[in-house]
């Protein structure tokens, strides 16, 4: 008898064994997708993990009900990749699958009568009928219409369209196409159908815009992109992976275009990661220049069918080499063949999956898939990870330094403002310095433009009652609610809650409620009322609630039609623009100041990445910092644009305190509806984990918002030493949870385990 271990997408650390009915011992193969029975009336879809002979004991075994795929959707290599992904992270391989494969690909709780969610995209072609195979068969059918001019004239252009001159046979053409094109009418195709010349047909088409590559050579490299392409080629030949440390500016994309095109031109696909798919808009029109309808584009804004349409395609076995591109769920698609990996912006925090799990750290990651394929990686950032730049000066990883911005371009000029010092003199407006404010009216006269970053979305974060001091909180998460003037509503950022703004103090009924703090909302409005003359846009999460919308904003931003843009951090994320050339910086100490031991760290990535926006080609930059920390250490390595300073003081900083790079963490979270279980919960988790890691466990600690969605938080810090055996800590901190997690009357009681937080 044959058994399958099948892959739920549960999030139960276990695989759920079913017999393989005889019938079905053919089509029942690793990696194929399965239809089984869970619990009385329940059916998944699932993945085959192993087929073998064992019965396990003591259980009475359902049957699989069908086979869904004739191929598998999940070749080895990537099953190899989810058990590292479950293995490392501690999750249940379920969990992993059911981040990689698309929704329309899975179904659960179905009746197994019922077909797959996905189906692919048709249009309707025109196609001539089989009888009118030979040449003379077709002259006798157009002697048949002589004196139907419209349908004599339709059918050759069709014939002409599918057998085209000095190209291949098409099998068929768009209907649309051919009736639009003004080739015959609607009733000329019809008469031609009824009378069985040519028929109809539904051919699968993408839903993906196809476009071909121009004639475009690939972009030529300056003396220094030169030296370090041939740099990181030889560092493949040692480690595989080289970490690009390159200026803003400098031109490390036409690098990784030169590294894709090795790769294509081996037979081989390359991955190219993005933190975010705002930066995708320029991107992406600029690589299909170069490699057309080879470019796939991935991320979540896609729909189901497009989604699952990207996986399938790189399942099939008889395509071209393919160009990735896209953010860290792009990782998880079906890569076998891989070439390339590139991780750009490597030191981005949003490669980090927080919830739900695999709470993976996409930069991390694409090292091992990376290792399973066979591929290089090249790590790209002008203000890498503290931990990256450690793994390449202590020779892990390759390193090579692009110091010099592309075509010559000066870095900017970078001017602190003092907003203490600026208040006491009288030169402040609101929240803007009058340095700023004169940068600003210079920049608008020139014909230039400006971005301006501030870290915070909405008007304000939060109103506050003058007469009693009350502050409005949301329901189910003890934080404020943020206040969005335009939609005049208060808004938790952290669990969604919206609720209309209160005219009146809902604590004590006074109509003295105030805006405290400001976020882009209110930058926005002010500047308006500042510079009325000048074209003002906002670039949040807010205003850019569609792909649409952002490529609207950006697009205008571009060509000028916008002269000040406000936002948050998708503002420093890799823009080209070239008329900008003054770059403000709003709020430096809200960077600096997070209770966070990569807080200075984050402030000096954020602060250098949204200054090298400013300036480009012949036209040196300016960057105004907003600050009430003038003397800061890290304000005085941004204006010199000094890494390596950052770097050493970092390292130095975390060496004695002991963090990363001298350790690897992990942080456990522990949540409940009710506090007192949660206290009784966490008293008993530090009391056992200390049993066994002594003081390298840190907490229990409060977080700062310490209630989200209704559930009380509790967090602990786990430092294990770089010489321990991280995998034994894992296996020892995880028999702890599943014994808490099991304790009766604590039934609700979550525990997450966050390997390597951010």
């Amino acid at each position: 008898m044959l058994y399958a271990d099948i892959i739920l997408p549960l999030a139960i650390a276990e695989t759920f064994t079913y017999s393989v009915p005889q019938e079905l011992a053919e089509a029942v193969a690793v990696g194929v997708r399965v239809v089984v029975p869970l619990g009385a009336r329940k059916f998944y879809t699932g993945v085959v993990y192993r087929l073998h002979e064992q019965k396990p004991p003591g259980k009475r075994l359902r049957s699989i009900v069908s086979v869904v795929d004739e191929r598998s959707v999940a070749e080895a290599v990537q099953l190899r990749f989810w058990e590292w992904l479950a293995g490392y992270y501690l999750c249940g391989i379920g969990q992993v699958m059911n981040a990689a494969i698309p929704a329309a690909l899975k179904s659960s709780g179905f009746d197994p009568a019922l077909q797959e969610g996905y189906s692919p995209r048709t249009e309707t072609h025109l196609v001539l009928s089989e009888e009118l195979g030979t040449e003379e068969s077709f002259n006798r059918a157009l002697d048949t219409l002589r004196r139907a001019k419209s349908q004599y004239n339709a059918l050759l252009r069709l014939a002409d369209r599918l057998a085209p001159p000095d190209a291949p046979a098409l099998p068929s053409y768009p209907k649309a196409r051919f009736i639009g094109g003004g080739h015959g009418s609607s009733a000329v195709v019809r008469e031609l159908q009824k009378k069985g010349l040519i028929r109809t047909v539904e051919v699968a088409i993408s839903r993906m815009e196809s476009t071909e590559a121009s004639e475009a050579s690939l972009p030529v490299l300056t003396e220094a992109q030169q030296q370090a392409l041939d740099e990181i080629l030889r560092h493949f030949g040692e480690s595989r992976t080289a970490l690009l440390h390159g200026v803003t500016g400098s031109g490390k994309t036409e690098i990784y275009i030169h590294l894709i095109d090795q790769s294509l031109r081996a037979g081989r696909d390359a991955l190219y990661l993005l933190p975010e798919i705002a930066l995708t808009t320029q991107l992406i029109e600029r690589l299909q220049t170069y490699f057309g309808g080879r470019v796939v584009v991935y991320h979540s804004r896609f729909n189901d069918n497009m989604r699952a349409e990207c996986y399938l395609r790189l399942l099939k076995p008889d395509r071209e080499p393919m160009l990735i591109l896209g953010v860290r769920s792009s990782l998880l698609l079906p890569h076998s063949r891989l070439g390339m990996v590139i991780v750009d912006e490597e030191h981005e925090t949003s490669y980090k999956q927080q919830d739900p799990a695999p709470r993976y750290q996409a930069r991390d990651a694409a090292l091992v898939l990376a290792g399973l394929n066979g591929a290089s990686v090249v790590l790209g950032s002008a203000t890498p990870a503290v931990e990256s730049y450690y793994n390449a000066v202590s020779g892990k990883y390759g390193l090579v330094t692009l110091g010099e911005r592309y075509g010559g371009a000066q870095l900017p000029q970078v001017l602190i403002a003092d907003m203490a010092r600026a208040g006491r003199r009288g030169e402040r407006t609101s929240h803007f310095s009058h340095l700023l404010l004169h940068q600003i009216e210079q920049t608008l006269s020139a014909g230039e433009q400006v971005i301006l970053f501030q870290n915070r979305r909405g008007f304000s974060p939060y109103l506050q009652c003058g007469t009693c001091s009350a502050i409005p909180t949301c329901p189910h998460c003890n934080v404020s609610l943020t206040y969005h003037k335009g939609d005049s509503a208060l808004v938790c950022h952290y669990c969604g809650h919206t609720e209309g703004a209160p005219r009146v103090c809902p604590a004590c009924g006074a109509a003295d409620l105030q805006t405290r703090g400001f976020g882009t909302e209110k930058v926005e409005e002010e500047l308006g009322a500042l510079f009325p003359d000048a074209r003002i846009a906002r670039l949040d999460l807010d205003a850019t609630r569609s792909a649409r919308n952002y490529a609207r904003i950006v697009s205008a931003f571009d060509s000028g039609r916008i002269d000040i843009l406000v936002g948050t951090q998708m503002v420093t994320k890799g823009f080209d623009f070239e008329r900008v050339t003054l770059v403000g910086v709003l709020n430096a100490d809200n960077l600096l100041n997070y209770t966070d031991f990569r807080a200075s760290e984050r402030g000096f990535q954020l602060m250098m990445q949204v200054a090298g926006r400013a300036g480009r080609r012949q036209t040196a930059g300016r960057v105004v910092i907003q600050t009430f920390q003038p003397e800061h250490p890290v304000l005085a390595q941004v204006t010199a644009g000094d890494y390596t300073a950052m770097f050493r003081s970092q390292l130095a900083e975390r060496q004695r305190f002991f963090y990363p790079p001298y350790c690897r963490l992990i942080r456990f979270t522990l949540k409940h509806t009710q506090k007192p279980i949660l206290d009784e919960a966490s008293d008993r988790f530090h009391t056992t984990m200390r049993h066994i890691f002594g003081r390298r466990l840190l907490g229990p600690e409060t977080p700062v918002i310490d209630k989200v969605r209704n559930e009380y938080l509790c967090t602990f810090l786990l430092k294990v030493e770089r010489d321990r055996s991280f995998a034994e800590a894992k296996t020892l901190a995880q028999k702890v949870i599943v014994q808490l997690s099991e304790q009766p009357g604590w039934g609700s009681l979550t525990i997450v385990a966050d390997i390597d937080p951010m």
